[in-house]
């Protein structure tokens, strides 16, 4: 079976071409970063605009560099949701005119689930049942994972996710946007421990995150400062050590309370090197190994989405092929789609 994924839920607009029997075809990313530069974020409907111009152009690129056609295709998966609404529009409307269109199958998926199989792309793929770290601008999330749909949820950031953190650090810094690689790039250069900067929720005793305070901490540094490049690059340093020494430790502490040393990392922070490396120091002391996406898989994409709606649709779980109706959903809780999975 050949899927389509279509991937719109903010500022990237993915597509993907996945083959259940001989794997990913092809697939192709385009960025907004760019458009969206000049305004520090993101602007929901210039995401939505931009997507429908892209859309067609991104199919054609997939199909020919695929060696397909549209009638080669059996199913079509699109991401529904969580996202900006009207962005999730775009791709749902979309795909549900090009099956209709094509006669075949088509079926809503879960963002953050297509990040968590995403490393199940990779060439040497985790095994069932592992602990999962969704890390990006809107998420923080640590996960249990026994299956395909089934997700039990450990812990998550309770306001500011880790890359949303990073962005608006970098911001305070007079970094660009997107915030997150200028400010590990920075950090780089510099030293951690020069600035003091708290760990938040480090000894809560449970696996959730809070980023906010560190923001915060940060602003209470630089108000009204002259930094010089020195100073900026000390700082990044310790920010970047802070959130780290934060997330590794939980996710050491998940795997500890799970005995399940197989760590899994999604989202566009698990690319940060810094948090590569204590991860995977953390996994290796405790006998266990972190599993991650590749690289240009780190990022929202379309490789994802064909890849999480093949292994639904082969296993005919819920969020039925939808028949011409579709919704989307903004907000949509991952654990909430194993409560569906299950039927209960």
């Amino acid at each position: 079976m050949r899927v389509l994924g279509i991937e719109s839920s903010c500022d990237e607009t993915g597509l993907a071409l996945y083959d259940t029997e001989r794997g990913l075809l092809a697939h192709a990313v385009h960025s907004q970063v760019a458009m969206h530069e000049i305004y520090g974020g993101v602007v929901p409907e210039l995401a939505s605009r931009d997507h429908i111009r892209r859309l067609i152009p991104l199919l054609t690129h997939v199909l020919t560099a695929s060696g397909c056609t549209h009638q080669d295709i059996d199913a079509i998966a699109y991401t529904a949701g969580p996202g900006l609404a009207g962005a999730l529009l775009v791709g749902a409307s979309f795909a549900e005119s090009l099956g209709q269109a094509l006669n075949i199958p088509t079926l809503p998926v879960h963002h953050l689930e297509g990040h968590l199989l995403s490393p199940l792309l990779a060439a040497d793929a985790p095994e069932f049942p592992f602990i999962a770290l969704l890390v990006s601008g809107g998420h923080t999330q640590l996960m249990c994972v026994t299956r395909v749909g089934a997700y039990e949820l450990l812990g998550e950031s309770l306001d500011d996710a880790a890359g949303e953190a990073f962005d608006k650090t970098a911001m305070l810094l007079g970094l660009g946007y997107p915030g997150g690689p200028a400010l590990a790039k920075l950090a780089a250069s510099g030293t951690p421990g020069r600035y003091k900067l708290p760990r938040p929720m480090l000894a809560s005793g449970d696996l959730s995150f809070s980023f906010s305070g560190l923001k915060t901490a940060v602003l209470t540094l630089v108000r009204d400062k002259t930094l010089s490049e020195t100073d900026r690059a000390d700082l990044a340093a310790e920010f970047q050590e802070a959130v780290v020494d934060v997330i590794a430790a939980k996710a050491l502490a998940a795997c500890h309370q799970r005995r399940l040393f197989r760590l899994v990392v999604a989202g566009g922070v698990g690319a940060n090197l810094r948090l590569r490396q204590r991860l995977d120091a953390a996994l290796a002391t405790a006998g266990g190994r972190v599993f991650y996406p590749e690289l240009d898989l780190c990022t929202d994409n379309g490789a994802m989405i064909a890849f999480c709606g093949a292994q639904r649709l082969a296993q005919g779980l819920a969020n039925p092929v939808s028949q011409g109706a579709f919704s989307i959903r903004p907000r949509w809780p991952l654990n909430q789609l194993s409560a569906e999975s299950s039927g209960s």
